[in-house]
């Protein structure tokens, strides 16, 4: 390995060694975000269900409340809102401007933004990886021609025309696209499985939004 970057370095310089670098760093962070989010992903689906059951089999939004203390689950932190929402709305409705809007309209616009804010935190890293999955081919491309370019002058230094003398500086030139390849294609496949996997929270979280929306406007708690 330590003859391939010397013959490397000899051939290309620094700044083959240099894109090489940035392609390996680009698929360490794509495998370690995809990891940390999918695994958040999974923590949330798990976790979505236990707070589905509670609101279920719960007898008061207290007993909701108490039961989901220790829940961070989406569903669990949107209920935990709104049932606050509830409560600071019969609470302060005398002082403060949520007595100018009527109960409906002001949960609504309470579980809006709390879905909003919820669903901001499956949203990290996302970016990143469709940052890397379109960038790193024409990173490891540059680093080809690069690699080509001096491996090309290099030969017409020397004088070698050969096959022998040709077909290993490309070669080693060639693994910069490979590499690019390798940090791309993973983590556009992340990118997009944790997309769909994100739409489809949103999707349960709207739909409880809803369930939750209309218990609260009929219980009595």
């Amino acid at each position: 390995m330590d003859g391939n970057i010397s013959s490397i370095y000899a051939q290309s310089g620094w700044i083959l060694l240099t894109v090489l670098a940035i392609l390996v760093l680009m698929s360490l962070m794509t495998w370690i975000i995809a990891l940390i989010r999918c695994y958040s992903l999974w923590r949330a689906k798990k976790f979505n269900r236990e707070a589905l059951v509670c609101f279920s089999t719960a007898e008061s939004l207290a007993q909701v409340r108490n039961q989901l203390v220790d829940n961070y689950s989406p569903i669990a932190l949107l209920a935990k809102d709104a049932i606050q929402a509830k409560q600071d709305y019969h609470d302060r409705s005398n002082r403060t401007l949520a007595a100018a809007l009527p109960f409906n309209q002001f949960l609504t616009s309470r579980i809006r933004n709390s879905m909003e804010q919820i669903m901001r935190r499956y949203e990290a890293g996302l970016t990143l990886l469709a940052s890397i999955s379109s960038s790193a081919p024409f990173i490891g491309l540059f680093g080809t021609v690069w690699g080509i370019y001096h491996a090309l002058i290099n030969i017409g230094h020397t004088g070698q025309m050969n096959i022998a003398a040709v077909a290993g500086p490309i070669g080693e030139a060639l693994i910069s696209t490979a590499i690019g390849l390798f940090a791309a294609i993973p983590a556009l496949l992340f990118y997009n499985g944790l997309v769909r996997g994100k739409k489809n929270l949103a999707r349960d979280l709207d739909g409880f939004a809803h369930d939750l929306h209309d218990q609260l406007l009929n219980s009595g708690d």
